[in-house]
């Protein structure tokens, strides 16, 4: 229990910023940022709806079959993160938050810092802010393109189309921009570093890690064996390589199957082969 709370607190603290970012900087300079939030950014553009209720309404059926790939826990504390977001963007707009900044080039720095940090509780949190990660995950199992492909197309549609909406490449160049920003911002808040991490867990229980994390986090890894240096023990240790936002799903995954899992987590400063 104390650990959901704290869990939910991360998500409330985030689903403020986020929505702040977006009410005070993003709208006030019809700026975009990534993922399903950008949709509803363009949808709120378009057809001056509230960005709220689009969020709700692409998110909703994202997020039913996402329970599949990502577990009925997560699933639920992204429903509720996304809900208290919605939610907060459309009251402050109701309550008419002034424009922290009507020059575009600050909003969009410091409109994907605030988003950044938001995300980034909200990961902490072990939740996710928006669907297109499902979208994402789902196109890469019955395609040969990597689920990041997958978000960088979506990521890249969003920024053409906010150019023709607003017919200025500027705010199409200026939003790219503060999704980097964004996509930094979260990276430097969740593990201060580059966007993946080596790991290694040393276990017991490592079929059960593994099947676990191959569930959970559809990861490729190798079970590497050994020897302990005092006692000459056999030993087995997984090695990973991990995304940054998926780290904190890791440690709870490890900690529910095995408290007494050692684990390690380094810098992936430079990756080759595989994709990569």
């Amino acid at each position: 229990m104390k650990s959901e709370l704290k869990n939910y607190g991360y998500i409330v603290l985030g689903s403020l910023f986020l929505a702040y970012g977006v009410v005070s900087l993003f709208i006030p300079n019809a700026l975009v940022t990534g993922g399903t939030s950008g949709m509803a950014l363009l949808g709120h553009y378009l057809f001056n709806f509230p960005v709220g209720v689009l969020m709700v309404a692409i998110n909703a059926p994202l997020l039913l079959l996402g329970t599949k790939y990502f577990g009925k826990h997560f699933t639920l504390r992204s429903i509720v993160a996304i809900g208290f977001t919605s939610l907060c963007i459309d009251t402050m707009a109701a309550f008419g938050f002034q424009a922290l900044s009507r020059d575009v080039i600050l909003a969009a720095i410091f409109g994907g810092i605030a988003v950044g940090i938001g995300l980034g509780l909200i990961f902490s949190g072990h939740a996710s802010a928006g669907g297109s990660t499902i979208l994402a995950k789902i196109v890469a199992a019955k395609t040969t393109l990597k689920a990041s492909t997958v978000m960088l197309i979506i990521d890249m549609c969003i920024i053409v189309s906010i150019a023709f909406i607003a017919k200025n490449i500027d705010l199409a160049l200026w939003s790219l921009v503060s999704i980097y920003i964004t996509a930094k911002s979260v990276d430097m808040f969740l593990t201060r570093g580059p966007s993946k991490k080596v790991v290694h867990i040393v276990s017991t229980k490592i079929e059960a890690l593994c099947e676990a994390i191959v569930e959970h986090l559809g990861k490729n890894g190798t079970i590497v064996h050994g020897e302990g240096i005092f006692e000459n023990e056999s030993k087995r240790m997984i090695f990973l390589v991990v995304e940054n936002a998926r780290i904190p799903r890791l440690k709870e995954l490890i900690q529910t199957i095995d408290k007494e899992a050692f684990m390690v987590v380094m810098e992936a400063s430079e990756l080759l082969g595989r994709g990569h």
